[in-house]
């Protein structure tokens, strides 16, 4: 590619498809086909039909009425047709001059006034018809297909295709018939013009399959690299001592957990005993108490001598967090002189200043906080395990600068009464007889040096269960534990489906609400008005409630409040002095307000599904009958559309986290549904998860075989699906 500053516009749009490398334009593969390869009689075209037809111009004028076109009549013998342009150029109308031959090409449609196509593509008649059907491919703009074609023709005759796949491995695909990888591309991108176009279509083609295959095995083969690369470093064993702090924790805390609790507290627990980094996603429903479970790890690691941080993505989930794991776990660290850090971007410069010393110093046991806690003038004396909740919402850019910032801790030997992992005889040499640091400089070198190879423990939480097909592929180098029951207690939350004109029936049940002493969340979608979307706002809905219930407190939150604002608005709510809380999704995930009782959420349609599941999960937390009101707004024809419908009626008629998943994978696609795991780049262009599932098993399989027998292939294999995109699979 030229350098920068002589770039082309469509060279430059091609670098924003991401089209850089001779295989990137081979890959980039047509959405679409255009069949030009045969002319069709018009008296044999049906209604509907997207044909190609020869005929003479008979008329060429410009009408006015209903609006100025072009309208232009062909004839080819044994019919004629109207071609109807509402754009048009003076250079147009004269190619399309009365008595000139020409091929048109659109979709013929059956009118009032007789056969027409709209806007269809026109040439001059004569010279050789295409012998293949004509790619149409994904662009942008400053991207002609003209020019697409050519430089995915060129893209196509250089790259190396050579086989990746060894020949006593590839009958494992089970591909039938055996297609190489050249074969498939150049058919794929030039298709004969007998070849079935629902097969194109829907990418049940055996060229299409044999792509798929290749790109799964890719990713199957990069996420295995991942987690054997990970199983050679080292990490600190992290044991629960016998009336340590993990089961003093147990004693204190005000419930008994869950079978489901216990089971996945076992198996982190039996993780980080190992000298191998756990990687470890924990998944379970809303509500389904995995804070628990974290402080119980946390307890573990503190015991053991190291740090713990936990990192959420928003300020008032991490409040959350931070209240809680307060409550639990100060009153037993503060005998033997640690304490818990707050870490947020909004925070006084003195306190933060207190904040990050008592991190580096390691009198802070455990941090709690948001980004803030990843920045740079952040260091720990000794982290040992890392918890991300709502690990999604994160970027990969964050989750991966956690991972580097993690793996450089320094040695500091344990406070009497937490014990070290540090090598006995070296921790032993390294004290005097009062327990203070001794020792000469060589011995504490080597300590630090043994510590510094030691990289934390890694727990990733989301309360958005992930489908079993979504974990086999883009989880694959992860260990997933899951908390399949509720806490005794819940209560089901009833969902109704509402037409915003019924917005007066949904007031009325507020007050019913509120007059039984219960508390009420209204959700919308923006915080000001904007002309783009025509969207009720939140502060628009505070004043109106605020005016329809005024013996009511009514609360406004949303994200660009100031931290102070935002705190003292949610002390207020989750003390009960507030009846009612207008917020925008800040109050998504985490807020825990047992007496709230009613959620409403405003333009719901406008919602994804898993958004929608976790605002329903902020009621039904206490013994009272919750609901959750789903307010839509039809569009202007009257109707919802098909995927705003499909939403709603999944929350309607289900309220099981892994269903609604399920249905979310459906409904979005992977690439979506992942969010900011693969940001930066859609790692599954071709392969789906829904219907390739026995594409994606065979690549399971065939994937530890070709990584221990033919590891070049393997590296070869990964670098021309992935090229640099594999460290987001790391995240």
């Amino acid at each position: 590619m030229p350098a920068a500053q002589a770039l082309s516009a469509p060279q430059k749009a091609l670098l924003k498809l991401g089209l850089a490398r001779d295989i990137d334009l081979a890959l980039h593969l047509p959405y679409r086909y255009e069949d030009e390869t045969r002319i069709v009689k018009l008296r044999d075209a049906r209604d509907g039909d997207t044909v190609q037809v020869e005929g003479t111009i008979t008329d060429n004028h410009v009408a006015y009425r209903p609006r100025r076109q072009l309208v232009v009549t062909i004839d080819d013998g044994t019919g004629a047709c109207v071609l109807r342009f509402f754009s048009f150029y003076p250079s147009q109308q004269k190619a399309l001059a009365v008595g000139n031959r020409i091929l048109a090409r659109g979709e013929l449609k059956d009118s009032l006034y007789g056969r027409q196509m709209v806007h269809p593509v026109c040439k001059p008649a004569g010279g050789t018809l295409p012998q293949a059907l004509t790619p149409v491919y994904p662009t942008v703009a400053a991207l002609p297909q003209a020019y697409l074609r050519k430089a995915v023709l060129s893209g196509l005759a250089r790259a190396d295709l050579s086989e990746t796949i060894p020949e006593p491995l590839s009958p494992q695909l089970g591909l039938q018939p055996a297609w190489t990888l050249r074969e498939a591309l150049e058919f794929l991108h030039h298709p004969g013009p007998d070849t079935s176009l629902a097969t194109l279509e829907d990418h049940s083609h055996p060229a299409w399959q044999r792509l798929k295959a290749e790109e799964l095995l890719a990713q199957q083969l990069s996420q295995l690299q991942s987690k054997r690369e990970r199983d050679r470093l080292h990490a600190p064993a992290l044991r629960a001592r016998a009336a340590g702090l993990h089961e003093r924790l147990l004693a204190a805390l005000p419930f008994e957990l869950t079978a489901a609790q216990r089971r996945v507290g076992e198996e982190i627990a039996a993780d980080i005993a190992r000298t191998v980094p756990m990687h470890r996603l924990l998944q379970g429903d809303v509500g389904s108490g995995k804070t628990v479970v974290a402080a119980l790890a946390a307890a573990v690691a503190i015991d053991a001598g190291w740090q713990c941080a936990l990192m959420a993505p928003t300020e008032i989930l991490a409040e959350q967090h931070f209240r809680k794991l307060v409550g639990w776990l100060e009153p037993l660290l503060a005998p033997l002189g640690h304490g818990v850090a707050w870490l947020t971007g909004g925070q006084r410069k003195k306190e933060r200043g207190a904040m990050l010393e008592a991190l580096a110093s390691g009198e802070a046991a455990l941090v709690v906080g948001t980004h803030a806690v990843i920045q740079e003038q952040v260091q720990f004396r000794r982290l040992g395990l890392a918890i991300i909740d709502e690990q999604h919402r994160f970027g990969v850019a964050q989750r991966l600068a956690l991972r580097s910032k993690v793996t450089a801790t320094a040695v500091i030997p344990a406070k009497a009464g937490i014990q070290s992992d540090v090598p006995e005889a070296l921790d032993s040499r390294l004290r005097g007889n009062d327990g203070k640091t001794g020792g000469n400089e060589e011995e504490m070198g080597r300590a630090a040096e043994v510590q510094r190879s030691l990289e934390p423990h890694l727990l990733m939480m989301t309360a958005t269960p992930i489908p079993r097909t979504l974990a086999m592929s883009y989880y694959a180098d992860l260990d997933v534990s899951t908390i399949d029951e509720l806490p005794p207690g819940r209560t089901p939350v009833v969902t109704k489906v509402v037409a915003d004109s019924r917005r007066e029936e949904v007031v009325e049940r507020i007050r019913a609400q509120l007059a039984q002493g219960r508390q009420v969340y209204w959700v919308c979608p923006l915080i000001e008005e904007s002309e783009a979307l025509d969207l009720r706002n939140a502060t628009e809905t505070h004043q109106e409630l605020a005016a329809a219930l005024p013996r009511v407190q009514v609360g406004l939150l949303h994200s660009r409040m100031p931290a102070g604002e935002k705190k003292a608005v949610m002390a207020q709510f989750a003390g009960g002095q507030m009846g009612v809380l207008v917020s925008t999704t800040v109050i998504e995930v985490g807020v825990d307000v047992p007496n709230a009782s009613l959620m409403v959420i405003e333009h719901a349609e406008r919602f994804g599904l898993s958004q929608l599941h976790q605002l329903r999960g902020r009621v039904g937390r206490g013994a009272a009958a919750s609901a959750c009101v789903l307010l839509y707004s039809p569009g202007e024809n009257g109707r919802l559309g098909d995927t705003a419908r499909a939403r709603l009626k999944a929350m309607a008629e289900t309220h099981d986290g892994f269903e609604i998943a399920r249905r979310d994978l459906e409904i979005r696609g992977p690439g979506e549904f992942l969010g900011a795991r693969q940001s930066g780049a859609p790692l599954l262009r071709f392969a789906d998860l829904a219907t390739d599932t026995r594409l994606l098993q065979a690549a399971r399989r065939l994937a530890p075989a070709m990584l221990d027998r033919f590891p070049e292939h393997a590296r070869r294999h990964a670098e021309r699906w992935l090229g640099g995109k594999s460290e987001y699979l790391k995240a």
